[in-house]
C-alpha cells in the first residue's frame, strides 16, 4: 500500500465517523419543552377537572335521589381532593425534571 491510499482510507474511515458521531447525537428537545405558563395551566385545568366532575356526578347523583345538594357537596369536596393531589403530583414530576437537568449539567461540568 502507499502513502497516499492510507491518507485516502484514513480520511474515508474519519468522515464515516464523523457521520455516526453526528447520528447519535441527542436531538434537540423543542417539541418537549414545555414553558412555566404551559405547566401553570395545565395545573389549573387538572384542577378546575376535579372540581368539574365533581359537580357533575354529585349533581347527577342529588338529582337521580331528589335529595338537597347533600351529594353535590360532598363531590365537590372530593374533587377538589383529587384535583389537588393530581397538581401536587404534576408539581413533583417537573421538580424530578428539572434535578435531572441540573444534575446533568453539574455531571457535564465536572467530566
Amino acid at each position: 500500500m502507499t502513502d497516499d491510499d492510507q491518507k485516502q482510507r484514513m480520511a474515508q474511515l474519519e468522515a464515516k465517523l464523523a457521520e455516526a458521531r453526528k447520528a447519535q447525537e441527542p436531538k434537540p428537545r423543542v417539541d418537549e419543552h414545555y414553558s412555566l405558563a404551559n405547566q401553570a395551566w395545565r395545573m389549573v385545568i387538572e384542577l378546575v377537572a376535579g372540581l368539574g366532575i365533581g359537580f357533575g356526578i354529585g349533581y347527577g347523583l342529588d338529582h337521580l335521589f331528589g335529595t338537597l345538594p347533600i351529594f353535590m357537596v360532598l363531590f365537590i369536596m372530593l374533587g377538589l381532593a383529587a384535583g389537588v393531589k393530581t397538581m401536587l403530583r404534576t408539581a413533583q414530576e417537573i421538580q424530578n425534571e428539572k434535578l435531572a437537568e441540573e444534575a446533568d449539567k453539574n455531571a457535564q461540568d465536572r467530566g
